[in-house]
């Protein structure tokens, strides 16, 4: 996996890394299941259950790499870059630049 100077040069091979469709809805799916956790967990102050995001978010992206894209998610080796292409990739899958 090549070194990324900024985040700007490492978002094109983040979405390289997310080409099958069924990847990129996984990450969809755990994007939102992290957010209506915090959402839930914040509204009913039961902190407890903000243990499940990092499940939640990362399960989901894993399987998408795993079953469908068969590639090793970059967050083992960029997790900062990685976290920031998830949501910017969400993002942009909710304005339907990116499709999912």
């Amino acid at each position: 996996m090549p070194e990324f100077a900024s985040f700007r040069a490492f978002y094109p091979y983040y979405l390289g890394e997310h080409s099958q469709r069924l990847c990129r809805r996984w990450h969809f799916i755990g994007s939102s299941l992290v957010l209506l956790i915090l959402l839930l967990a914040v509204a009913s102050a039961h902190w407890a259950w903000l243990w499940l995001l990092p499940l939640a978010g990362y399960g989901c992206a894993w399987i998408g790499h795993f079953a469908y894209e068969k590639n090793r998610p970059a967050t083992f080796r960029h997790p900062l870059y990685s976290l920031m292409g998830d949501w910017v990739m969400y993002a942009q899958m909710l304005r339907g630049k990116v499709t999912f």
